[in-house]
């Protein structure tokens, strides 16, 4: 997607996938240091963790609590979350308005930091497979086999999962559980969507996948590496086609 873009308006430009353990982040983040490199997105389990080896933050990072997106300035290093503004297309996008509603959020990691604040005003619950992992998060967050949060999922207004949990065929919780009259956002991606997404369409609920949040938040990230509009037609273009049904609404910007 990211490449595509950059042929697009004309830059000599090339996105990587490099898959980095934990213990050579530092390393990883110090090659973004040299004049070949531009910058990089961050995911999980990186997030929180890149924070502290970078020169500075930008926009809405520091409140989120994590960074997916890093841009060099000379070499220096600034950190921002593009996250925030992907979830927000995809809020827009299931007809949710966060002020007042009741969202069950599936994570505690950076994904789901960057929902706590694209959320502003709603009434929060995550569930943490850790539940240290969930403090400063505003709202409760009972651990994840405390069977009381199945039937908060019933009655939510949006259900979102922010974490891996789809990458595989798993499904994060049981079908009887989905709101019958409320949102699904998946932040999951996989090709011809995951079990959640498939069984939320199913039962007809409004649902917003991984696809159209990668999208929004990867337009986002153009703007901050190259200073230029993103070139969205291009990048959409991009995506598998099992995703067209991601986004029933125009992205931000565009006609």
């Amino acid at each position: 997607m990211q490449s595509a873009a950059f042929r697009a308006v004309g830059l000599d430009w090339r996105y990587d996938l490099v898959d980095v353990p934990v213990e050579r982040l530092s390393e990883a983040v110090a090659a973004l240091r040299e004049p070949e490199a531009m910058g990089a997105n961050v995911t999980i389990p990186h997030k929180v963790a890149v924070m502290p080896l970078l020169d500075g933050l930008e926009g809405q990072a520091e409140e989120v609590g994590a960074v997916n997106t890093i841009r060099r300035e000379g070499r220096r290093l600034v950190g921002s979350n593009t996250d925030v503004a992907g979830l927000k297309e995809a809020i827009a996008a299931v007809g949710v308005e966060a002020r007042g509603a009741d969202v069950l959020v599936l994570g505690a990691g950076g994904s789901a930091r960057a929902a706590a604040v694209a959320l502003a005003g709603a009434r929060l619950c995550f569930v943490a497979m850790r539940p240290q992992a969930a403090a400063g998060l505003p709202g409760r967050a009972p651990a994840w086999d405390d069977p009381g949060w199945l039937a908060r999922a019933r009655h939510a207004d949006l259900l979102l999962n922010a974490t891996p949990l789809g990458r595989r065929g798993e499904m994060p919780l049981r079908p009887a559980a989905l709101p019958p009259r409320g949102a699904v956002i998946d932040l999951v991606y996989v090709r011809g969507g995951t079990p959640l997404v498939r069984r939320a369409r199913q039962l007809g609920l409004r649902c917003v996948d991984g696809w159209a949040v990668l999208l929004a938040q990867g337009a986002a990230a153009f703007q901050s590496w190259t200073g230029r509009p993103a070139p969205i037609d291009v990048m959409r273009a991009s995506l598998p086609d099992s995703w067209a049904d991601s986004f029933p609404t125009p992205l931000a910007g565009e006609s």
